[in-house]
C-alpha cells in the first residue's frame, strides 16, 4: 500500500473551470489546498479543448455567475486574453493566456499543485469516507490524503472508483463528442461570417446558416462526414476563428471509445478545413493553425446525488432553499447521430442546490462541474463552462 506522500485539507481533482474555480476558493478561504491535473497545464475543455467562448455568465444584462468565475473572466481581459460581451455574457478568450492566468491565480491563492498526475485510484473507509487518492505520475504512483475532496474531472471518475451510483442514462444515447480546431487566414469580414461570429438572443453561438445549408446540400458530393453547426466563435486576432463542426457519438468515459473517437475526430477536422477551404470564399486562404489536445466531451457519468436537478425545476428556475449557483445557458441537447440539436432558451436564470453536489453516505466527497446530479434535460443547460464555474465556487466554499 503506497505511503501517503502529503495531506491536505481540501483535494481537488481536475483542473478545468470547475476545479480551478474550486481549488483557489478553498484555499482562499484559509484551506491548505491540492489540484490535482493530468496535463502541464490548467483550464480543461476551454484550454485543452479550445472550447470557445465562455459562456453563459450573464442573462439579458444580469449577471448570474459572479465571483471569482467573473474576477478570473475580468483578470484575463486585463491581460489581454479576454473580450467579454456584458450585455450577452459570454467571453471570448485567448487559450494559451487562459492557462496562464489560471495558474497566477491558483498559485497566488497558495494552492498546491500536482501536474501531469493521472487519478488511478481511491483509498476508502469502510464508512464510505476517502482517505486518499492515488494519483500517477512522473515520480511514479503516490497517495494524496485530505480531508475533503473535490471531483472536478467532468467526467466523474473520483466519484464512479469511491462507488458513486450514477444517473441512469433514461434510454437515450449520449451527447456526441467534437474536436474543436482553429483556422488562420479567415476573411471574418463577410456578412454571413460577421452574423455567424456574434451571438443572438441569451448567446448562444450562432452557426452560420448558409453555410449549413450548402454543407447539407453538397454532403454526399463533397464527401463530408457527419457534423455539426458549423459554429465559428471569434477569437482575439484578426483573420482567425475557432471552429466547432466535428462530431461522432462516443462513451468518453471508456477508454476504447474514448481513443475511436480521438482519431475518427483528428481524421474530420482536416477534412471539414479542406471542404471549408475548397468551397467557401471566405476560407479560400485559410489554413489549421491549431487542433485541440483533446476532444470535447460533453456528456458522460453524472452521480445519483441528495437531490437530482429536474428539467421541470430547471425551465421554471425552483429556488431550492439549499441554493448556491445559478444556470442561464438553454438547454442545449446535440443529437448523436445527425446534424441537428434541440434548443431551448430559458425564461429566466436557473438555480442548483447544494444538494446536487454530493451523494448520500459519501461524507468528504464532493462534486463540480459537468458531473453534478442532474437529469439528461437539466444537465444539457449546466454542462457550459460558466455553470461548472459556479458549481466548482460553490463546492470550494
Amino acid at each position: 500500500m503506497d505511503k501517503i506522500s502529503a495531506s491536505y485539507d481540501v483535494v481537488v481533482c481536475g483542473g478545468g473551470p470547475a476545479g480551478f474555480i474550486a481549488a483557489i476558493t478553498a484555499a482562499r478561504s484559509g484551506a491548505s489546498t491540492a489540484l490535482v491535473e493530468r496535463y502541464g497545464f490548467l483550464g480543461g475543455m476551454a484550454t485543452a479543448g479550445i472550447v470557445a467562448p465562455l459562456s453563459v455568465f450573464t442573462y439579458n444584462g444580469e449577471k448570474v455567475i459572479g465571483g471569482i468565475p467573473w474576477e478570473f473572466c475580468e483578470r484575463l481581459q486585463a491581460m489581454g486574453g479576454a473580450l467579454i460581451e456584458k450585455p450577452l455574457g459570454n467571453v471570448a478568450f485567448e487559450p494559451e493566456l487562459y492557462k496562464l492566468c489560471c495558474q497566477r491565480m491558483v498559485l497566488e491563492a497558495g494552492v498546491t499543485l500536482h501536474l501531469h498526475s493521472w487519478l488511478s485510484g481511491v483509498r476508502t473507509t469502510p464508512d464510505g469516507r476517502i482517505e486518499a487518492i492515488l494519483v500517477c505520475n512522473k515520480s511514479g504512483t503516490e497517495a494524496i490524503g485530505g480531508k475533503v475532496f473535490i471531483d472536478c474531472t467532468g467526467d466523474g471518475d473520483l466519484a464512479a472508483m469511491a462507488g458513486v451510483p450514477m444517473q441512469p442514462d433514461e434510454g437515450k444515447p449520449l451527447q456526441p463528442l467534437s474536436t474543436y480546431f482553429v483556422l488562420s487566414g479567415v476573411d471574418t469580414s463577410t456578412p454571413r461570417l460577421q452574423t455567424a461570429m456574434h451571438h443572438n438572443r441569451q448567446g448562444v453561438n450562432c452557426q452560420c446558416e448558409e453555410i449549413r445549408a450548402e454543407l447539407l446540400a453538397h454532403k454526399e458530393e463533397w464527401g463530408i462526414p457527419e457534423f455539426g453547426g458549423p459554429w465559428f466563435c471569434t477569437t482575439l486576432q484578426p483573420g482567425v476563428v475557432t471552429v466547432n463542426m466535428t462530431r461522432t457519438a462516443a462513451n468518453a468515459a471508456d477508454n476504447a471509445d474514448l481513443t475511436r473517437a480521438e482519431c475518427e475526430l483528428r481524421e474530420q477536422v482536416f477534412q471539414m478545413a479542406r471542404v471549408l477551404k475548397e468551397h467557401f470564399p471566405e476560407f479560400s486562404r485559410s489554413y489549421v493553425s491549431a487542433v485541440a489536445v483533446q476532444a470535447g466531451v460533453r456528456e458522460t457519468r453524472r452521480i445519483k446525488g441528495a437531490h437530482t436537478i429536474t428539467a421541470d425545476e430547471y425551465v421554471n428556475a425552483f429556488r431550492y432553499p439549499d441554493s448556491v449557483s445559478r444556470g442561464a445557458h438553454p438547454i442545449d441537447i446535440h443529437v448523436a447521430k445527425g446534424a441537428s440539436q434541440n434548443v431551448t432558451f430559458l425564461k429566466t436564470p436557473a438555480y442548483v442546490p447544494y444538494r446536487a453536489l454530493y451523494a448520500p453516505g459519501f461524507g468528504n466527497l464532493l462534486v463540480a462541474g459537468r458531473c453534478i446530479s442532474a437529469d439528461k434535460t437539466a444537465f444539457a443547460s449546466l454542462r457550459v463552462q460558466a455553470s461548472c464555474m459556479g458549481t466548482g465556487q460553490a463546492a470550494g466554499a
